[in-house]
C-alpha cells in the first residue's frame, strides 16, 4: 500500500494510463515514441490484453478480418486465419508489450476504485481497491467498452444452483460434453459460442429475444506462403490492409450513416443474408424465427458458417418464448415449459453507457461533479468522443460517440492521437491545465445529433432490434456520424483553441 501523496507536493507521474488492453497499450507506445516515459499503467487484472484476456469462450475470435484488427504502426504479417482466434490476438497484444518495453510501466493487481481531481494542483488524486493512491498531471481512462458483464435481470438467475458462466468470464476448466446446457442470449459471442457447444453437450437450449443478422464468413488458414509475403513485404501488408479496411469503412458510412439517402444498400446486404439463412436452415419455422425483424446493422451483425445450421441439431432447440424465471435446475418460459438444465451459460454481453459501467469507477471533476451525475443531466456527450467539460486533464477511451469503425484499434489509434496532442500541446505551452470550453464541446454535440438524423439508428426500422447502440434516452451515443477519414484528420488537426490551457497559478479565463 502506497501512502497518499504530501498536500502540495508535485504529481507522481506526468501521465496515468488506466487500463492495460490495446487502448492502454496504443496510448503507452505513442506516449514512449514521443519521448514521455514519465508515464504508469494501472490494470486491475493479473495480465495486460484487456477483452482478449478475459473473453475465452470456445470459438472467441475476431469478427473482422485479422489484417484489419492491427495498429498502422505495428502490422503483424504473420496472422495465422483469415480471422485470427483469441489466442493470437492476445499474442499480438503480448507481442506489443514486449517490443516496447512497457512491462516495466505496468502495474498489474490495480482496480481503480476513484479519479478526483486537485483544482489546486491540477492534477488527477486515484485510488485503487489495494490501497494505493497515485497521483499524475494527465489521466487516460483506457477501459475500452466489453470490460463489464451484462448480467440479465431475469427471476431467480442468481439461484441457480448448477454452474453459472458469463462468456466474458469463462471457466477455463469446464467440461460440457454428456450436459443439458441453456444458452441465454444470441448476440455476438453466442454466435461463435453455440457451434462449439452444439458439437459437445446431450442437449443445447438457446434462448433468444432478438435475432441477429448473420453473414458468411471465408475463414481459412493462411498459408505458410502467403503469412511470408505479408511478413515480409511491407506494402502487401498495407495493400491487404487497406482494401479491406475500404471496404468496411464504406459499408458503414453508405450503409449505416447515410442511410436515409441510400437505404437500398442496407436492403440488399439483407437479401444476401437470408439467402444464407436459407442454405442454413431447412425447416420454414425455425427460418421464421431465426429471421431478424429489424434492419440490417441495428445491431452489430455477425459472421458464421455454422450458427444457423446449428438448429438443424437434433441436440439443439431454439426457444423464443420469453423466460417467466430460472429455478435451481431448470428454466421456466412463458408457455409454462420447463426445461432441466446441468449448466447455465450467459451470453448477454456487456454494459456499454449506463449510469455504472463507463468508465466503471467514480470520477469527480472541478467542484466534485461526478462524471457519471454530469452525463445523467446532460445526456451521454464529449468533445471528439474523448473530453468533457469540467473534467480537465482526463481523456476516456472512449467516450460517447466515438465509433466509426469495426475495427476497435482503428478508433483507439485515433483517440490516442487526440490524447497525446493534448498532452504534448501542454507540455510545449508550459501548461498544467488542459480543459475542453463547453461551446466547442456543445457544437460537437450539436453536430451528433444533426448527423443521427440521417442514419440507420434514428430510423423506425431498428425500433426492434434492442440494440446497445441506443442508449437510456434513445440516443446513439456510441456511434459518430462521420466518416473515418475524417475522424482521422480531426483526432490530429483539431482547433486547439477548442481547449483551454492555463498554467500554474493562472485563473480561469
Amino acid at each position: 500500500m502506497t501512502p497518499p501523496p504530501s498536500h502540495g507536493a508535485p504529481p507522481q507521474y506526468e501521465v496515468l494510463v488506466i487500463g492495460a488492453g490495446f487502448a492502454g497499450i496504443c496510448m503507452a507506445i505513442r506516449l514512449s515514441t514521443a519521448g514521455i516515459r514519465d508515464f504508469v499503467i494501472l490494470e486491475r487484472a493479473d495480465d495486460i490484453g484487456g477483452t482478449w484476456r478475459d473473453n475465452r469462450y470456445p470459438g472467441v475470435a475476431v469478427d473482422i478480418p485479422s489484417v484489419t484488427y492491427q495498429f498502422s504502426f505495428a502490422q503483424n504479417g504473420n496472422w495465422r486465419r483469415v480471422f485470427a482466434k483469441g489466442a493470437e490476438v492476445k499474442e499480438y497484444a503480448d507481442s506489443l508489450v514486449a517490443e516496447h518495453g512497457l512491462r516495466p510501466h505496468v502495474r498489474l493487481g490495480q482496480d481503480v476504485v476513484s479519479a478526483g481531481f486537485d483544482t489546486d494542483r491540477h492534477c488527477w488524486v486515484i485510488r485503487t481497491a489495494a490501497g494505493d493512491t497515485f497521483t499524475s498531471r494527465f489521466v487516460v481512462s483506457a477501459h475500452g467498452v466489453f470490460g463489464k458483464a451484462n448480467t440479465p435481470d431475469i427471476e431467480g438467475v442468481g439461484q441457480f444452483a448448477g454452474r453459472t458462466i458469463h462468456t466474458l468470464h469463462w471457466d477455463q476448466d469446464y467440461a460440457p460434453q454428456g450436459e443439458r446446457v441453456a444458452v441465454i442470449g444470441t448476440g455476438a459471442s453466442s454466435v461463435q459460442l453455440v457451434p462449439e457447444l452444439a458439437r459437445e453437450v446431450e442437449r443445447l437450449d438457446v434462448y433468444q429475444r432478438t435475432p441477429i443478422w448473420v453473414m458468411p464468413r471465408t475463414d481459412v488458414k493462411l498459408s505458410p506462403r502467403v503469412r511470408k509475403v505479408l511478413d515480409r513485404f511491407a506494402p502487401a501488408r498495407w495493400a491487404s490492409r487497406g482494401l479491406i479496411s475500404t471496404g468496411i469503412e464504406l459499408a458503414m458510412w453508405l450503409g449505416v450513416t447515410n442511410y436515409a439517402r441510400l437505404p437500398f444498400l442496407t436492403k440488399g446486404i439483407e437479401k444476401l443474408s437470408l439467402r444464407h439463412l436459407r442454405q442454413q436452415v431447412s425447416d420454414p419455422g425455425i427460418r421464421e424465427r431465426l429471421k431478424p425483424d429489424y434492419d440490417f446493422g441495428c445491431k452489430r451483425p455477425a459472421l458464421s458458417n455454422h450458427y444457423w445450421s446449428s438448429f438443424g441439431k437434433r441436440n439443439v432447440e431454439l426457444v423464443t418464448d420469453s423466460i417467466k424465471r430460472v429455478h435451481p435446475h431448470a428454466i421456466e418460459t412463458a408457455d409454462g415449459t420447463v426445461r432441466e438444465i446441468d449448466t447455465l451459460v450467459l451470453a448477454t454481453g456487456f454494459k456499454f453507457f449506463e449510469y455504472d459501467s463507463v468508465p466503471g469507477y467514480a470520477v469527480r471533476g472541478e467542484g466534485g461533479v461526478d462524471l457519471r451525475d454530469w452525463w445523467l443531466e446532460n445526456r451521454f456527450q464529449a468533445y471528439e468522443g474523448i473530453t468533457v467539460p469540467g473534467f480537465p486533464n482526463l481523456f476516456l477511451i472512449p467516450g460517447p460517440h466515438f465509433a466509426t469503425s469495426w475495427s476497435w484499434l482503428v478508433m483507439a489509434e485515433n483517440q490516442t492521437a487526440h490524447a497525446l496532442r493534448c498532452i504534448t500541446q501542454a507540455r510545449d505551452r508550459g501548461a498544467t491545465y488542459v480543459g475542453i470550453r463547453r461551446p466547442a464541446h456543445d457544437r460537437f454535440y450539436r453536430a451528433m445529433l444533426r448527423g443521427h438524423r440521417k442514419s440507420l439508428f434514428t430510423s423506425a426500422s431498428c425500433a426492434n432490434s434492442n440494440t446497445y447502440y441506443l442508449d437510456r434516452n434513445g440516443e446513439p451515443s456510441i456511434v459518430r456520424p462521420q466518416s473515418s477519414a475524417k475522424v482521422w484528420w480531426r483526432a490530429r488537426h483539431f482547433p486547439l483553441d477548442d481547449y483551454e490551457w492555463r498554467r500554474p497559478g493562472t485563473a480561469p479565463h
